[in-house]
């Protein structure tokens, strides 16, 4: 069988990796058609990739910006036009940006036999914080491009649960199933080096307009009026030397690393840490987030506010806890009372949530299940 991917953003491609891989093993056919712009470094993609084909596509520099939306409705129909080159008897499109559900589901129309799949990795505009504007023009015509188009998939897969909650009723009738994102365990020491005398957090990621600095604020305010503290924070974006600023304006200490892309220098990081701030802001729909990934491989526990499927996973395994405008103090006077051997045993549960739910074997095992 002939399988062909499409993924616009270099961000999604340990998942496309993957995909790819477990269709390998089926001895299946495989090309992804990708972006050749690398959306986290905006920077164009210079290396080549066993089985990939790099689509030249417009930079960006801002991530809410007419051109980026440009830049993605053009990415689309260029690798379109290599999937009519194709002839694919399965066509995987990771979805978004929107403009893609819109072109597949054309094609599909005129190739019937096409087994279509749409991996929903995320929601736009639900995810980002433009509050009830979303249900204005030209909002509602952006979401309308997934939403109108969802029905000509012959599987939908959404990357975390509350995604399927959202579209319930765009969803009625379509078979959906969720596979959480996945990564490689690491092979590098996750020894933790924990400070009894002080508290660590760590901040991983992108810092955008989605993350809430008002609340990380309030978070350490209140974590370092019992123990001196420190974010150690592993990233870059436009709210930088905002999150610096107001984390240092509770007397709290920063750790500015930049962006780290080697695992053994971010595991470092991470096993000083006591806790990985997972924090957006509440009109964000978000189920599951990359950064969480990352903290549940490094084996971290995390303090949390995202809702659904991570406030699930938080709640019922002891791996942190979920955080709300109402609890932050007693939340904190929990982790003062804390001995190391509960932040020891937080961490061993945080690494067996990461094996048992998004470790590669599990990934594997889900999409087995659908494709067989």
């Amino acid at each position: 069988m002939k399988v062909a991917l499409v993924n616009c953003f270099d961000t999604y491609e340990d998942r496309v990796d993957l995909i790819r891989n477990f269709f390998i093993q089926k001895d299946h056919e495989v090309t992804v058609v990708q972006s050749n712009f690398r959306h986290f470094r905006k920077e164009i993609r210079k290396e080549s990739k066993k089985d990939f084909v790099f689509i030249k596509t417009k930079p960006y520099y801002k991530n809410l910006s007419g051109a980026r939306l440009n830049s993605h409705y053009s990415f689309a129909k260029d690798a379109f036009k290599k999937i009519e080159e194709i002839k694919p008897d399965l066509l995987y499109v990771l979805i978004p940006p929107n403009s893609l559900a819109k072109l597949a589901a054309n094609y599909k129309k005129k190739n019937k036999q096409v087994k279509l799949v749409f991996d929903l990795i995320d929601l736009w505009p639900e995810t980002m914080p433009v509050g009830k504007v979303e249900n204005i023009p030209p909002f509602t015509l952006w979401k309308s491009l997934r939403n109108s188009n969802l029905q000509y998939a012959d599987e939908v897969i959404t990357e975390c649960d509350l995604y399927q909650s959202v579209l319930k009723n765009t969803l009625n009738g379509v078979s959906t199933n969720t596979i959480y994102l996945a990564k490689e365990g690491l092979e590098i020491s996750q020894e933790p080096n924990l400070a009894s005398d002080q508290i660590n957090l760590c901040y991983l990621g992108s810092i955008n307009n989605i993350i809430d600095i008002s609340r990380i604020k309030r978070i350490v305010e209140e974590t370092h009026k019992i123990k001196n503290t420190t974010v150690h924070i592993i990233g870059d974006g436009e709210k930088r030397v905002a999150l610096i600023n107001e984390i240092k304006s509770t007397g709290a200490k920063v750790e500015y690393y930049g962006k780290i892309y080697n695992s053994e220098e971010k595991q470092k990081i991470f096993n000083m840490c006591h806790f990985g701030l997972n924090i957006m802001k509440e009109s964000v729909c978000v189920g599951l987030t990359m950064k969480s990934m990352d903290y549940f491989q490094a084996g971290l526990p995390i303090l949390n506010t995202i809702k659904s499927d991570t406030y699930n996973i938080v709640r019922e395994n002891h791996i942190g806890f979920n955080i709300n405008d109402h609890n932050i103090e007693d939340v904190v006077k929990h982790i003062d009372e804390m001995d190391m051997s509960e932040f020891l045993l937080m961490r061993a549960n945080t690494k067996k949530v990461f094996n048992g739910l998004f470790s590669i074997t599990a990934f594997n095992r889900s999409m087995q299940d659908i494709f067989g």
